[in-house]
């Protein structure tokens, strides 16, 4: 059962753990039922409506950001409403690794689905031992 708004210290740790889940299960299509069928969504400068671009831009992320690894964290919340930091890393194709990072805004309709997410995003080249999040194989 997915919490609802409005959210309570508890219930917005769950809905955070919960979208960290999914995000490291690397299925556009189980992150995309987290969202309304309209949500809309900033990620860096690319901005989204509905959910088949989500499963669409979900896709083309994970087949360029190899070995991607998420950590979510709460940073506050209201009642429908919930603020988020995070990390994940990744490679490219050349094995280069990156640490990317930054804050989201999420807000939520009364059956707790997500109609907005707002991220910024930052990325930072980091050697393969300099790595912090690891992946479950390693």
């Amino acid at each position: 059962m997915r919490p609802f708004p409005p959210f309570t210290a508890e219930t917005a740790l769950r809905k955070v753990k919960s979208a960290e889940d999914a995000w490291n299960s690397h299925d556009p299509e189980r992150v995309s039922l987290a969202y309304t069928e309209d949500s809309e969504w900033r990620n860096r400068d690319e901005f989204l409506t509905g959910r088949p671009a989500i499963v669409a831009f979900l896709r083309a992320k994970w087949e360029r950001e190899l070995g991607y690894r998420l950590r979510k964290e709460l940073w506050a919340y209201t009642d429908d409403r919930i603020a988020v930091r995070f990390a994940y890393e990744w490679h490219d194709t050349e094995g280069q690794w990156y640490r990317s990072y930054g804050n989201e805004n999420w807000e939520f309709d009364a059956n707790g689905l997500m109609r907005r997410r707002y991220a910024s995003i930052n990325d930072l080249r980091i050697a393969a031992r300099d790595r912090r999040i690891a992946t479950p194989s390693g």
